[in-house]
């Protein structure tokens, strides 16, 4: 992108630690842990509440964190995340009517991102669906909607049995350049053989495995699903393997920045109940055509007429940082519209965010005012993804 340029080194930027996505929702006594948790506080890790969960935000710099995995390769616990399996005859017709993409075509050993949909429209959740046979797929789901997700899978199963495995099941994330070398010290096979958006199930360090070509960063890299009590060992041993090119552990912080810089959406911010994925500029993702899922019909006809609110890029003009919250507005101070994400890009060197604003607004190169804490602040609309692995 070339509005941002990348004239400073990441390490000479200012450590913006305020994560606005991380809403600390319980109190600690009732917050989750992952099996990694006590090797995260070995790690030196700063720990949050995430989603109902304990979870590290950072081991020390975001912007270091974020560095290497742009640079190097950085290695993070989501096993936060939920694993809702479908299996059985029905499986797949069941997946068809569930989720926006196409399943059917889906063949074993390969991923697909899509979204659960209620009759509106609405985004019950973002997913990455994984077939792992002809009758049998698993949804990745979000931390935060598990319980959610597995009763609305529930309730449109038909006759597909419906496991949830998300307590038993761990989930590493390798980014960067470097993790295909540093998985490869590990993992039985070859990891860079490995196509974008498929998967293999293989040993990695002794650990039965299932290795997917995937992650949320917009840098290269692999996701690693085990067995829970397996996964805290796994996690020290990548760090050892990693130790020449400096494999960082990184923390939600970071993993906030990575994937804002690849425009990726955030559940609750730039999706939810009430917001649509072809709102959300995910039609991609929307089997329209062939129709057949739960929201086809409301979609189609969003389609038709328009949608009124779409979601754009935008850099700042003005110093300052514009944050999830903050309103679009004109020039009488009348809102428009909302930031949905926002944050200084390391990577970049400006400050950056996506936001909602009316159709008429989505050009490129439109000039934005955001209001920020009673600061009007100047924005122009840009391209998205901000960053993109070989090009800024």
């Amino acid at each position: 992108m070339s509005e941002l340029r990348p004239d400073r080194r990441v390490s000479e930027l200012r450590p913006d630690r305020r994560v606005s996505e991380l809403r600390p929702d319980r109190s600690v006594s009732e917050l989750r842990r992952t099996p990694v948790f006590e090797l995260h506080g070995r790690l030196g890790a700063r720990m949050v509440p995430f989603a109902g969960w304990e979870m590290p935000v950072l081991y020390g710099s975001i912007l270091k964190e974020h560095a290497a995995v742009r640079e190097r390769a950085g290695l993070f616990d989501v096993s936060h995340m939920g694993q809702i399996h479908l299996r059985g005859p029905g499986a797949i017709a069941a997946a068809e009517r569930l989720v926006t993409c196409p399943v059917a075509n889906l063949p074993p050993g390969r991923v697909r991102y899509g979204i659960l949909c209620n009759e509106a429209g609405g985004s019950v959740d973002d997913v990455t669906v994984y077939r792992t046979a002809e009758d049998a797929l698993f949804f990745c789901v979000n931390a935060a909607n598990v319980d959610k997700d597995r009763a609305w899978i529930e309730s449109h199963a038909g006759g597909a049995e419906v496991i949830d495995r998300s307590d038993e099941t761990g989930l590493i994330a390798l980014q960067g350049p470097c993790s295909a070398g540093i998985l490869a010290r590990l993992a039985d096979g070859e990891p860079s053989a490995l196509g974008r958006f498929a998967f293999v199930e293989t040993k990695v360090a002794g650990h039965p495995t299932l290795v997917s070509r995937t992650g949320y960063t917009g840098s290269d890299g692999y996701e690693i699903y085990l067995a829970a009590e397996h996964t805290a060992d796994l996690f020290e041993k990548l760090l050892e393997a990693g130790h020449a090119e400096a494999l960082a552990p990184v923390g939600l912080g970071a993993r906030d920045t990575l994937r804002l810089e690849a425009a990726l959406a955030l559940y609750g911010h730039e999706l939810d109940d009430e917001t649509t994925p072809l709102e959300a500029g995910l039609g991609r993702f929307v089997k329209l055509a062939e129709g057949g899922f739960i929201g086809a019909e409301a979609l189609a006809e969003q389609a038709e007429r328009g949608v009124e609110k779409t979601l754009v890029g935008f850099e700042l003009l003005d110093k300052g940082v514009a944050r999830a919250g903050n309103p679009i507005v004109d020039e009488s101070g009348a809102e428009l519209g909302g930031v949905t994400s926002g944050a200084p890009s390391p990577t970049l060197g400006g400050a950056i965010g996506l936001a909602y604003v009316p159709p008429a607004l989505a050009p490129l190169g439109t000039p934005l005012i955001i209001s920020v804490r009673g600061r009007n602040l100047a924005a122009r609309v840009v391209k998205t993804p901000f960053y993109r692995r070989g090009r800024r």
